[in-house]
C-alpha cells in the first residue's frame, strides 16, 4: 500500500464511525433492540468499510516499519565500511613511518652490491641463433 495513502485512509475511517455512529442512534430512536440493529445492512456496510481501513492502516505501519529496518541496516552497512576504510589508512601511516627507516637502509645496501660487479648484458636473439648447434 502507498505510504502517502495513510492519510487518506484515516479519514475514510473516521468517516465511516462517524456514519456509524449516526446510523446507530437513528436506529435507536426507532425503538430497534440490539439484535435487529447488528442485522441491519447499513450498520454492517459501514463495520466492513472500518475493517478495511484497519487492514491497510496496518499494512501501512508494517511497510514502514521495514523501510526503517532497511534504512538502519543500510546506515550500519555504511558505517561498517566507513570503519574498514579507516583502519587501513592508520595502518599506512604507522607502515609509513616504518618504510621509510626501511628505505633508507635498503637504499644504501644495493648501492655497495652494484659498485662491486657489474651484471652481464642479454644475449639478443642473433646471438642465440648462433649458439645453438644446426641438427640439419
Amino acid at each position: 500500500m502507498n505510504l502517502k495513502a495513510r492519510i487518506y485512509v484515516e479519514s475514510q475511517k473516521k468517516n465511516a464511525e462517524a456514519k456509524l455512529e449516526t446510523r446507530l442512534t437513528l436506529l435507536k430512536e426507532k425503538g430497534l433492540d440490539s439484535g435487529a440493529i447488528s442485522q441491519d445492512a447499513t450498520v454492517r456496510q459501514i463495520k466492513g468499510m472500518i475493517r478495511k481501513a484497519n487492514s491497510r492502516l496496518a499494512s501501512i505501519a508494517a511497510q514502514e516499519k521495514l523501510n526503517q529496518q532497511r534504512a538502519q541496516a543500510k546506515a550500519d552497512k555504511l558505517a561498517a565500511e566507513k570503519a574498514a576504510r579507516e583502519k587501513p589508512k592508520e595502518e599506512e601511516a604507522v607502515a609509513k613511518e616504518k618504510g621509510k627507516k626501511e628505505k633508507k637502509e635498503k637504499k644504501e645496501k644495493p648501492a655497495k652490491a652494484e659498485k662491486q660487479g657489474k651484471p652481464e648484458p642479454k644475449k639478443g636473439k642473433e646471438e642465440k641463433k648462433a649458439e645453438k648447434p644446426e641438427n640439419q
